[in-house]
C-alpha cells in the first residue's frame, strides 16, 4: 500500500456495486485502484466518489433484486412444517351415521392440523360389529394416536377387548367420542378404565348446556361454553380416579305429568391410563354438533394435548 495513513481511515466495498475496491484518506489523498481504473480525486484534493453509469446502477438494481427474492423465498427453521401425526380413525357399529361422521371428523382435523388421519371404517351397523385392525396383535403400531369412534356394545371377547386396550396400556395415545364409552361391556372395568368414567345409558334429544369446569387445562383454557342442538346425555355410572372433569353437560328433560327435570353429567375429560393420555367425550351424537367448529376445534386440542405436541402442529390459528 503507497502513501501515508496518518489521520487516515479506509473503507472497502465488495462486490459488483459499479466500482471496485478504493481506499479513502482524511488527508484528501486517493491511490488509484489499479484494477478499476477508477481516478476519483478532485484538483483540490477532497474526496469525490466514484463515477457510476447508468448501465452500473441497472445491473447493480437486478443484482440486489435477486439476492433479495433469493432470501425470502430461503425456508428458515421457524417456517418449516413439523411432520404430520399419524392417526387412526376407527368408526362403525350401531346407531350413529358414522358414514358420514368418519369424513367429518377426518376432514376436520386435518384442516386444523398437521396430521393425516386413516380411516377404519365398518358398514356394520349393529352392535357386534368389529374392525379389521383389532385382529392384529401390533395393530396400533406406527400411529401416534388412534380415535375410537365405534359403537360395539354386544362386543364382549376378553380376549378382543385387551388386544384393543394393549396398545394404550403400552403408552399409545388415544381419543374416545360418544358412544365409545357404551363399548365392549364384558362384565369387567377392562374398556371403561381405559375410558376413565363408565356410561350406561342416556337421555332424550335434547340441547346440552356445555360448561367448561377446568379453566386451565391445556385443552379448556380460553374456551367458552356453549349450547348444542339436539343431542345425548350420558350418564356418568362410575368416575375412576385417573379421570379429570374438564366439562359438565346439562339438560332440561321434559316429564310426561308437564314437569321437568334437570340431569347433569361430565362431559368432557382426560385419563391416564397407565401413563398415556386419552381425551374424551361423550357429545357427538348427531352431525350437526361433529361438524360445529367449536366440536371439532375441542377435538383438536384433545390430539395436540395426548400427543405431547405443542402450538406449532396447529394450521391456522382456531385453537
Amino acid at each position: 500500500m503507497r502513501g501515508s495513513m496518518r489521520r487516515g481511515w479506509r473503507m472497502t466495498i465488495r462486490g459488483d456495486l459499479g466500482f471496485s475496491i478504493y481506499d479513502l484518506q482524511r488527508n484528501g489523498s486517493q491511490i488509484p485502484n489499479p484494477k478499476s481504473g477508477i481516478h476519483n480525486e478532485s484538483r483540490s484534493g477532497l474526496l469525490r466518489p466514484p463515477r457510476i453509469t447508468m448501465k452500473h446502477s441497472i445491473r447493480n438494481l437486478i443484482w440486489l433484486v435477486s439476492v433479495l427474492g433469493l432470501i425470502a423465498s430461503a425456508p428458515s427453521a421457524e417456517s418449516a412444517e413439523p411432520k404430520p401425526l399419524k392417526a387412526l380413525l376407527v368408526a362403525g357399529g350401531c346407531c350413529h351415521d358414522y358414514a358420514a361422521q368418519k369424513n367429518i371428523l377426518k376432514e376436520g382435523l386435518e384442516a386444523r392440523l398437521h396430521i393425516v388421519v386413516e380411516v377404519a371404517f365398518s358398514p356394520d351397523k349393529s352392535t357386534k360389529a368389529t374392525f379389521e385392525p383389532y385382529e392384529k396383535p401390533d395393530w396400533a403400531k406406527g400411529y401416534d394416536i388412534v380415535i375410537h369412534d365405534e359403537c360395539s356394545a354386544d362386543v364382549k371377547d376378553m380376549a378382543y377387548v385387551q388386544n384393543i386396550v394393549a396398545p394404550h396400556k403400552a403408552g399409545t395415545p388415544a381419543i374416545n367420542l360418544h358412544c365409545a364409552m357404551h363399548c365392549y361391556r364384558t362384565g369387567t372395568d377392562d374398556w371403561f378404565q381405559f375410558c376413565g368414567i363408565q356410561s350406561a345409558s342416556h337421555g332424550p334429544q335434547k340441547p346440552i348446556e356445555v360448561k367448561f369446569v377446568n379453566a386451565e387445562h391445556p385443552i379448556t383454557k380460553g374456551l367458552a361454553g356453549w349450547t348444542t342442538g339436539n343431542e345425548e346425555l350420558y350418564n356418568n355410572v362410575k368416575i375412576f380416579p385417573s379421570a379429570t372433569p374438564l366439562a359438565r353437560g346439562a339438560q332440561i328433560v321434559p316429564g310426561r305429568d308437564g314437569s321437568s327435570r334437570t340431569n347433569e353429567y361430565v362431559v368432557v375429560w382426560v385419563n391416564d391410563y397407565h401413563g398415556a393420555k386419552v381425551f374424551n367425550t361423550t357429545l357427538g351424537h348427531n352431525n350437526t354438533l361433529v361438524g360445529d367448529e367449536r366440536y371439532l376445534n375441542l377435538l383438536a386440542r384433545g390430539v395436540v394435548w395426548a400427543t405431547g405436541r405443542n402450538q406449532d402442529y396447529w394450521k391456522s390459528d382456531k385453537q
